[in-house]
């Protein structure tokens, strides 16, 4: 069975939103605010430099979601994608922030 994609591409849907949190890798930590955010993965603005090549294991930490653990994707200009370890743990905390924190933003017409 195919996955179904979205508009651009991707096999799951994004959510556009602003998160602040921190990123760790290794010795360094930093500012960031998570700018989108799927069911396996983020896009992050950083407040800074970090040392994260590709491939680097780092911890993203937010109120909303708490601690997870993901790894670089790419890294350009200021931002990072992170794909989220998928444990049951990280499945829970981000269902977690769909069902309580985020909210759609509905237009109401009335005739």
């Amino acid at each position: 069975m195919l996955a179904k994609k979205s508009a651009d591409g991707r096999k799951t849907e994004r959510i556009r939103c602003r998160i602040k949190g921190t990123i760790r890798f290794l010795h360094q930590r930093l500012d960031i605010y998570v700018i989108d955010i799927s069911r396996n993965g983020m896009a992050i603005s950083l407040h800074g430099w970090l040392e994260a090549k590709p491939g680097s294991t780092v911890e993203v930490q937010t109120l909303e979601f708490g601690l997870i653990m993901g790894t670089v994707r790419w890294y350009r200009a200021g931002k990072m994608g992170i794909e989220v370890q998928q444990t049951t743990n990280t499945t829970a905390q981000i269902t977690a922030y769909f069902k309580n924190f985020h909210k759609e933003v509905r237009i109401v017409t009335f005739c």
